[in-house]
């Protein structure tokens, strides 16, 4: 049945609905990883290699397994060679992907490196015998800068994989840059610019509970991670069972950010290790691992150029640059990091555009993904614009007002092929400016100028596709049932990861079947009962879960409106669906509620008249060839003391375009906390490591993270232009972490240019800014 004459109306979506996950969270009744509780459940610690590289001669664990309540420790010789299978749906298994063994084999390769695996009736005696296991190593030269990878031995620098002798992981090269083009150019500006290595720091560190029936050879695995469907199937692989022999449950997940998107080696230990115990097997990432060994994020080093003309119009943009992809990258990177030049010209009218990069090893943990892993792209092109409006002689909003697409100009395609449609970037740009009131603030700053104090403005505008629309990204399951009560349930893959799909869901489903709100609940997170869904990453959850939600919910609807008309003995054409019932549309007195049609459906079916009574819709939506482009604007005002270097952060304002918004709170949650991540990148945030690959920065004594005090109260705008996708709705999970840093960035650097000095080398903290201060005259 096609509906003519719309059969619900749209209550709930746009609304600030309060998140249905807040009453479990906020009272401690969240249920993580360490919750979980098995019988006779064991341990599990990790022997970590204190070396960047060395050599491992032999391991004796003779003292650890004498240790009462110790059971078993396992080296590389007990479960690499169980591995069956090890790749990523969102690489796929054709990709010749980077080496990835579970236990370090022969050689170690960063500090934190796994050696062994310890497993033991409790935490604390896991630990105790993790110290009494004797690895002999022999320390070996280790590459610890990426910068100086590239030549490998043919240049005196170790090589940190023997199939890889030059170091390079791999590359890719677009369009050779226009130089004749440079050379003509009224203005061109090239810049230098280091982003450091910082990672996500989730609050929940990684953690599995797995457990094998050897009767029924079936594993049940308690995650968190952001991809149920995605570590069931790679267990299976992994493990060389069938699929249906693995459940994966997620229940709450305190945080994620992308490191939790794809299982990494210890994850393979915990699964390889599970099937080898008579019980459930226990491992919890404590923080010094999670900063030692989870991974490493951003770390790049690039030049950048931008050709204009005269008037300040942009004729051509180049990006050179290498990203450290540390030892064990996960998943393969060299195709995730061509973003960075694919995204390179970002939300501007750029004629021709050329990138250059190359994916090195080093002895530092493996690259993982997390919040916008491309970055890097907008932090360069929004500092060199600022640093071109200084040197052409023009305000950073003017030149950006010159250069920034308009609606009206879509579609547009960037020169690297990117296809922009349904979208502005001018209006959301123009709608920052507004709320900080420009020429206003320019006044105020040329006034604390005089006083000696130095303030400063910073602007940043991107775009990015969100929903993915290739490989296992483009598609996404939901199931919807009415229950034998009348009330609603609908499973997708999801996970309260912090994204509110649970909220989110709850109101389309309400929606679509014109339920009220509190009949409708969300199961989420297990494998067993949920379609299959690519999970949580690449900001597609919300216009992905829509689209599931809307086939399924459709089906759904058209077997309530059969039954119910057949209950009221008018046509289908006649019924709709509002408040939790079914009436005639011309006499609303005439109604049957939602538990009516349940309990015809599930006690008295054959009242039906032939009608099934199902009441059940399964979809897997399709988005094909859609790309939802949101795109923001970021604002950031700053005062820096330049005889200590601290940055206070003044004002903070973000307009951002993610199409209509399912829940502005949601949507707001999103952009805030993504935005404070990216100003603890831009200010404080360092993994940082020493010449021989040691890590200086694995606690929060030194690892730094933003605090209230840093972050300023955030002021938001909203432009809705619809996407291509049900309901318009586009992504909105990772740019506030795009699009913070350069607009921190750009604002210390305005606030220091009456004294002659830019920040190129992330991140600006005091001591890197006092540096700068001390080697100029001023």
């Amino acid at each position: 049945m096609t509906d003519t004459v719309p059969s619900v109306t749209t209550r709930y979506a746009g609304a600030r609905v309060p998140r249905v996950e807040d009453s479990r969270l906020l009272t401690g009744h969240g249920t993580f990883v360490d919750d979980v509780q098995r019988p006779a459940m064991r341990h599990a610690c990790f022997v970590r290699s204190p070396f960047a590289r060395a050599t491992i001669n032999g391991i004796d664990a003779s003292a650890a397994l004498a240790l009462p309540g110790v059971h078993a420790v396992f080296t590389a010789a007990d479960l690499n060679p169980d591995v069956k299978e090890a790749w990523h749906a969102v690489a796929g298994k054709d990709i010749p992907d980077t080496p990835r063994p579970p236990l370090a084999e022969g050689e170690v390769k960063f500090v934190g490196d796994p050696v062994a695996l310890v497993i033991a009736d409790s935490r604390y005696l896991a630990e105790d015998a993790v110290d009494l296991v004797d690895v002999d190593y022999t320390s070996l030269p280790a590459l610890a800068d990426f910068r100086q990878a590239v030549g490998g031995a043919d240049t005196g620098v170790p090589v940190v994989h023997e199939a890889y002798p030059d170091n390079v992981a791999g590359g890719m090269g677009g369009a050779p840059p226009d130089e004749e083009v440079f050379a003509n150019a009224a203005h061109v500006v090239s810049e230098h610019i280091y982003q450091q290595m910082y990672v996500p720091v989730p609050m929940e560190t990684r953690g599995m509970v797995a457990e094998w029936t050897a009767t029924t050879a079936e594993l049940t695995i308690w995650a968190s991670t952001q991809t149920p469907h995605e570590l069931r199937a790679f267990a299976a692989r992994l493990l060389g069972i069938p699929a249906q022999g693995v459940r994966v449950v997620v229940r709450d997940t305190g945080g994620a950010f992308g490191q939790k998107v794809v299982p990494m080696r210890e994850d393979m230990c915990i699964l390889l290790a599970a099937r080898k115990m008579p019980a459930a097997l226990k491992w919890i990432e404590d923080r010094r691992e999670n900063l030692m060994s989870a991974g490493q994020s951003r770390h790049v080093d690039g030049t950048v150029r931008m050709a204009f003309d005269a008037d300040g119009r942009i004729l051509a943009a180049d990006i050179d640059f290498i990203q450290d992809v540390g030892a064990y990258p996960t998943p393969y990177p060299v195709l995730t990091t061509a973003a960075i030049g694919m995204f390179f010209p970002g939300p501007y009218r750029v004629p021709k555009a050329s990138f250059n990069y190359k994916t090195v090893f080093s002895n530092t943990p493996g690259l993982h993904a997390y919040r916008g892993p491309w970055q890097y792209e907008t932090l360069t092109r929004e500092m060199l614009l600022d640093c071109a409006a200084r040197k052409i002689g023009m305000d950073p909003v003017e030149l950006r007002r010159i250069n920034i697409l308009r609606g009206d100009e879509m579609p547009f395609f960037n020169p690297n092929g990117m296809p922009y449609d349904n979208c502005a970037p001018a209006d959301t740009f123009e709608q920052a400016v507004k709320i900080l009131d420009h020429e206003g603030f320019r006044k105020e700053q040329a006034e604390a100028l005089e006083q000696g104090r130095y303030l400063g403005l910073g602007f940043s505008a991107y775009i990015e596709p969100t929903g993915a629309a290739t490989g296992h990204l483009a598609t996404e399951g939901a199931t919807m049932r009415m229950e034998p009560t009348g009330k609603i349930n609908v499973y997708v893959n999801g996970g309260s990861a912090g994204n509110s799909i649970e909220t989110t869901v709850v109101q389309l489903t309400a929606d679509a079947l014109g339920a009220d709100i509190d009949d409708v609940s969300t199961i989420q997170g297990d494998t067993a009962v949920t379609p299959y869904g690519a999970g949580t990453q690449g900001s597609r959850s919300g216009p992905m879960t829509a689209g599931a939600v809307h086939e399924a919910g459709t089906m759904l609807r058209n077997q309530i409106i059969a039954i119910a008309a057949g209950m009221l003995g008018v046509e289908e054409s006649q019924v709709e669906l509002a408040d939790s019932s079914a009436r005639v549309r011309d006499e609303p007195d005439k109604a049957v509620s939602f538990a009516d049609i349940a309990y015809r459906s599930y006690y008295e079916p054959a009242q039906l008249g032939g009608i099934s009574p199902t009441l059940e819709a399964t979809a897997r939506f399709n988005s094909q060839s859609m790309i939802h482009w949101a795109n923001a604007t970021h604002v950031c005002t700053c005062e820096v003391d330049i005889e200590t270097g601290h940055v206070t952060l003044t004002r903070y304002i973000v307009s951002e375009d993610v199409g209509p918004m399912i829940n502005p709170n949601v949507v707001e949650g999103q952009v805030a906390g993504g935005t404070a991540q990216g100003i603890g990148g831009a200010l404080l945030e360092h993994l940082a490591y020493d010449d021989a690959g040691n890590p200086v920065a694995s606690t929060f004594v030194d690892y730094l993270l933003p605090t209230a005090t840093e972050v300023p109260p955030i002021e938001f705008g909203h432009v809705e232009i619809p996407g291509t996708g049900v309901g318009g709705y586009k992504g909105a999970g990772e740019g506030g972490a795009i699009g913070s840093p350069p607009a921190v960035i750009n604002a210390i650097n305005d606030a220091l240019a009456p004294l002659g000095v830019t920040v190129t080398q992330l991140p600006a903290s005091p001591a890197a800014i006092v540096a700068l201060l001390e080697g100029k005259d001023h």
